[in-house]
């Protein structure tokens, strides 16, 4: 049996230790590049429109503009890989994204290079953490308010460096913050506030990732019932929560236990993870 893993670049299947990129990637020298995680279920990749938008809205901003990338083959060429690796229940794929012209800062050329990475996962569907997070505020490295801060860049020291605040600190997330001291998000995911059938979370003018869950959790919220406000969050709102979630396109939903000496409960996260899973049921 094929115990090996793949990966797929710019169409061709290697197996995952072999060497594909030189010393020139530009993705490497200049983070001059993007990324999506997509979550399986079933064998069938999560969301995946709401990805590529997002991906198309990166290349736009980016300014990779030629060699045209046809959405529909990149699914394509992930099924392929997904086929490979055998990944026909629960699974992680990441799709990376990046300029590949020679060039100092200033590209002498353009195109796009691509490389899809999958891996399995224990879980088939979105699962909630029986134990909750103990978070906290990472306040060394600020959040920018701009467009960048809205696509998933291959280059994001702030977020490597609130990772490392997390792991010296003994936590399991951190909040970030934006240059006013108002919340934008966590280490990797998108923030919710949940109080009196009410559901907070920061806008997109905050600074936040523009997040495929983030989306998915408004939508459900809405459906629920549950009144959604997008905007301005500051910590004083944290203490008064009942409820406080993370969300991430891999994870689903993440419930917090504690902040500091509050602590949070988690009977609406509950309900709105279970109606995630129905909506992505096949």
């Amino acid at each position: 049996m094929d115990t090996k893993r793949y990966i797929n670049f710019n169409g061709f299947l290697y197996e995952e230790r072999e060497k594909v990129f030189t010393i020139r990637n530009r993705g490497w020298r200049y983070g001059d590049g993007l990324f999506e995680t997509i979550r399986i279920i079933d064998g069938q990749p999560c969301h995946i429109e709401d990805h590529f938008l997002r991906l198309k809205k990166g290349l736009e901003v980016m300014k990779m503009h030629s060699s045209k990338m046809s959405f529909n083959d990149l699914k394509n060429q992930i099924l392929k890989l997904l086929e490979k690796n055998r990944i026909t229940k629960g699974g992680r794929v990441r799709l990376t994204v990046y300029r590949s012209g020679d060039g100092l800062y200033t590209p002498e050329n353009e195109g796009k290079s691509y490389v899809i990475e999958a891996k399995p996962l224990n879980n088939n569907k979105f699962t909630l953490n029986e134990k909750g997070l103990n978070i906290d505020v990472y306040n060394e490295i600020r959040r920018g308010r701009n467009v960048l801060s809205q696509i998933k860049t291959t280059n994001n020291i702030p977020h490597v460096l609130s990772a490392i605040y997390k792991k010296e600190n003994k936590l399991d997330d951190c909040i970030v913050l934006n240059e006013q001291g108002r919340i934008v998000e966590a280490i990797s995911s998108n923030i919710f506030l949940y109080k009196n059938n009410n559901l907070y979370t920061p806008s997109l003018d905050e600074g936040c990732m523009d997040g495929v869950m983030r989306k998915q959790i408004i939508k459900i919220a809405k459906e629920l019932n549950i009144n959604v406000f997008e905007g301005i969050i500051n910590g004083s709102m944290l203490l008064q929560a009942d409820e406080l979630f993370l969300t991430n396109a891999i994870s689903g939903i993440k419930w917090v236990a504690s902040y500091r000496q509050k602590r949070y409960f988690n009977k609406a996260t509950k309900e709105i993870m279970d109606y995630l899973n129905k909506s992505v049921s096949v």
